[in-house]
């Protein structure tokens, strides 16, 4: 159930055991050993207390775009598609930049000889 919590969008390993614990339920035991009443307690209090899913995914990408609307370093990072806490991008970030666009005309000094 710990693990299962997980595909949660919001949701870690340790907000899961949280829950487990509050709901008073074994983390050993697997979703299709629960009953109405356990899932019904769980989902309870992931309503009452987190915010997850869509509700979460909306509140990110409106931070977001506040930063981006006041121009701010973090949002002109985030507009340009760059790393936006710091990392290096002369040499990484190519997950955030995307696949590498070769430059036309530039070789190396060993391929000129």
């Amino acid at each position: 159930m710990e693990v299962a919590l997980t595909y949660i969008f919001g949701i870690g390993r340790s907000t899961a055991k949280k829950i487990m614990d509050e709901a008073r339920i074994d983390l050993a035991k697997k979703t299709d050993e629960l009953s109405e009443g356990e899932v019904a307690k769980v989902r309870e209090i992931i309503d009452r207390v987190l915010k997850v899913e869509g509700d979460l995914r909306r509140e990110v990408s409106l931070n977001i775009k506040r930063l981006v609307d006041l121009g701010c370093y973090r949002g002109v990072r985030h507009r340009k598609g760059l790393p936006v806490h710091g990392q290096r991008t002369h040499s990484n970030a190519r997950t955030r930049k995307g696949p590498a666009v070769a430059i036309a005309g530039k070789k190396s000094v060993k391929a000129m000889k």
